[in-house]
């Protein structure tokens, strides 16, 4: 039996959402850093950090997103084959 998959949809509140709590995040961070009573090195060395951790974060997501979508583009791809081949090997045909 095929399974019907319901798209998902993300609401504009949830997307303004993210963005906003991203974008304060970050800039609350960077806010800290740059007041931070160290010297100028070690505040470049954790804005250093700060833009590799947020820059490695979003590069896993868009990894294990594509991984996702690739397993289940895979998976319907087999599914597809198996059906294709039970009906061309039917006992009652």
């Amino acid at each position: 039996m095929a399974r019907i998959k319901m798209p998902q949809y993300h609401s504009s509140l949830w997307l303004i959402q993210s963005w906003a709590s991203f974008t304060l995040s970050l800039t609350a961070l960077s806010f800290g850093i740059l007041n931070l009573p160290v010297d100028a090195w070690v505040k470049g060395y954790m804005g250093m950090g700060t833009l590799f951790t947020v820059g490695s974060t979003l590069g896993l997501a868009k990894t294990s997103r594509d991984r996702f979508e690739e397993e289940q583009i895979t998976a319907r791809i087999d599914e597809a084959k198996v059906e294709k081949l039970l009906a061309e090997h039917h006992p009652m045909k």
